[in-house]
Parts: structure tokens; C-alpha cells; sequence
């Protein structure tokens, strides 16, 4: 009888631990079936990122400007945040990229040129469109009118314009190359660079136009503000350490009255005659830019009672930039 019982617990024990290992068979099968089901999933998100973000254009720009300017016109078209060769706070007039940016400049779709005979592209352009001969290169500048500013002690500023054709023939040479500070020229500029992005990727071309119209809209209002910033001064004369706003200055009937030319600091008479200048015109802020030093603009507002009011060419947000420099300009004017 025992023995019939024993016989009775001992199957009940071995089922028992049959249905365990079971089970436990069955839990371990699930945790394998998740975990790799987790790994398939993390490594399909990862690649469908990365397939993303490979579709997305690739364009390198010269300077901060043109960033928002792709930016605006690309949308989420293109690769963010767009490649700048000329990093914050160093000067497109003297910089030359590095090894990594040419690296980065050989797997680029387009490189959009500020085109205006600035010094950095004029030294680099042939050895970077080198770098990447497949890439497409958009000419910023094609379609503004370039100005060359002539600037003499006790006369008003005249400035010579340039037609595409002494473009060619001028090599760029003597022209101010500073085209972006115009918000009129910027709507050139944005518009270039909405017909590069069209030429890689037509079927967007919608997408593309909408972003542009926007941008081109929220430029004129720009326009309009500064217009008005500027209205009924009387003494539109500003005093600057490099003479960057040239383009700025002809659009809103500013005379800039530089301290530097050619990008040397000042002579003793130099800054003797700028010293005559500020006090003949009753001015006490020299502009200068943080891309250049400032000692020989500190010289001069020390001897004039003044101060010296830093404004970037070279900021990326173009559209708060400058109508921050107009309202700066203005104050200096009442």
C-alpha cells in the first residue's frame, strides 16, 4: 500500500518537474523572442535614421549667413545644421579650412559660394570644387549688382557699381565683397540657392518654393522696418573700424566712414583724420567687429568721448542680425 502511494507521489513529483522545466522552457523562449525582437527593432530605427538623414542634402556654405539662408529654403530637405567652412568669430577675409572640412566638403551635394571675390574663396575655391568635382557648385552673388566703395578724408563716399559682365573682366578685384549685408542682395542670394536645391531635388520643387517665398516675405518686412528705423535722421553718417556695410549703407542712404582700408590697421594720420571726422560730424560710437581687433577703434573713442558699439556681419540669425545693427546704427544717429 505503501508502496502504491510512493509510487503515486513519485510520478505527481516527476510531472511536477516536468511541467516546471516546461515552463521555465517556455519563460526562457519568451525573454529570447523579446530581447531579439528589441535588437531587430533599436537596429531597424537606428538604420531608418540613418537612411533619413543619408537622403537629406548635403550643402557646405561659406559663412554663418548662407546657413540660415539654406536653412530657410531646404527645411528638413537638408542636412541641419549645414556646414560652415568659416566658424564664429574668425574672418572669411583671412581663414583658411581645415583638413577635416575639406574631408566633409568631398561627400557634399552643393557648395554654395558667397561669390563676391571675398578673400577666403578666392584663395580656396578652385582646390575645394577640386576636393569634389561631382558636387554641385550655386553661386550666391549671380544677379547682384557689386559696388565698389571709394572713400577719401572730407569728401562723401562714392561708390562705382558693377554690371556681370565687369565682373569677368574685373576679377572681382576692388569690388566690397560684403553683398550679404543688403537684405535686397540676401533676396538674391536665398533665391540661387533656391534654384540649386531644385536642380538636385526637382521633385521637391514645391516644398522648396513655399519655404522661399517665406523667407523672401519675411525679408521685406526687414526691409520695410529698417526703412522706417532710418526715418527722418538727418545725420546718417556712422564711423567703423572695417568698412563691411557698404551695401547696407547704399540701400538706406548711410554714409560709412571707415577707420581701416585693405585691412590694415590705421596710420597715425589715419586715425587723426577719423578722430577730425567724429568730432566735425559730432559722432561718438565707432562700430567695429568682433572678427577684428579693436584697439585702434578704443584709441579713437577715447579721444573723442565715446565708445565703441561691436555689431557682426557674420551672424548666423541674418534676419535678427541686422535688424539689430540698423537699430544700433540709428541710436548713434539721434
Amino acid at each position: 500500500m505503501n508502496l502504491g502511494k510512493n509510487s503515486i507521489k513519485n510520478k505527481k513529483e516527476m510531472k511536477r518537474k516536468e511541467m516546471k522545466r516546461i515552463l521555465t522552457v517556455i519563460v526562457y523562449i519568451m525573454i529570447s523572442v523579446f530581447l531579439i525582437g528589441t535588437f531587430i527593432s533599436i537596429s531597424c530605427v537606428g538604420k531608418v535614421d540613418k537612411d533619413v538623414n543619408e537622403e537629406k542634402i548635403r550643402v557646405v556654405v561659406s559663412i554663418l549667413p548662407q546657413a540660415e539662408f539654406v536653412e530657410r529654403v531646404g527645411g528638413d530637405k537638408v542636412e541641419v545644421p549645414v556646414m560652415v567652412i568659416v566658424p564664429p568669430g574668425a574672418s572669411p577675409h583671412t581663414y583658411e579650412p581645415t583638413p577635416g572640412q575639406l574631408e566633409e566638403i568631398s561627400k557634399a551635394e552643393i557648395y554654395a559660394k558667397v561669390g563676391s571675390g571675398i578673400e577666403f574663396e578666392l584663395a580656396w575655391m578652385d582646390k575645394i570644387i577640386k576636393m569634389n568635382e561631382e558636387m554641385l557648385v550655386v553661386d550666391c552673388a549671380r544677379g547682384v549688382k557689386f559696388i565698389a566703395a571709394r572713400y577719401k578724408y572730407g569728401e562723401a563716399v562714392v561708390y562705382y557699381e558693377y554690371n556681370e559682365s565687369d565682373k569677368a573682366q574685373s576679377d572681382l578685384k576692388g569690388i566690397d565683397p560684403h553683398i550679404w549685408l543688403s537684405p535686397a542682395n540676401a533676396k538674391v542670394m536665398v533665391e540661387n540657392i533656391y534654384e540649386g536645391l531644385i536642380e538636385i531635388d526637382p521633385q521637391s520643387k514645391e516644398y522648396y518654393k513655399k519655404n522661399l517665398e517665406s523667407y523672401l516675405s519675411e525679408l521685406d518686412k526687414v526691409d520695410d522696418e529698417i526703412i522706417q528705423t532710418f526715418s527722418g535722421k538727418k545725420n546718417k553718417k556712422i564711423i567703423v573700424f572695417h568698412p563691411t556695410w557698404a551695401y547696407f549703407a547704399k540701400d538706406y542712404g548711410i554714409e560709412q566712414i571707415p577707420i581701416e582700408e585693405g585691412g590694415k590697421e590705421p596710420t597715425a594720420e589715419g586715425i587723426r583724420n577719423s578722430i577730425n571726422q567724429a568730432k566735425e560730424y559730432n559722432l561718438k560710437v565707432i562700430f567695429a567687429s568682433p572678427e577684428f581687433s579693436t584697439q585702434s577703434a578704443k584709441a579713437i573713442a577715447n579721444e573723442i568721448d565715446g565708445e565703441v558699439v561691436l555689431v557682426s556681419p557674420l551672424e548666423k540669425n541674418y534676419v535678427e542680425n541686422i535688424r539689430k545693427v540698423a537699430r544700433a546704427f540709428a541710436g548713434a544717429m539721434e
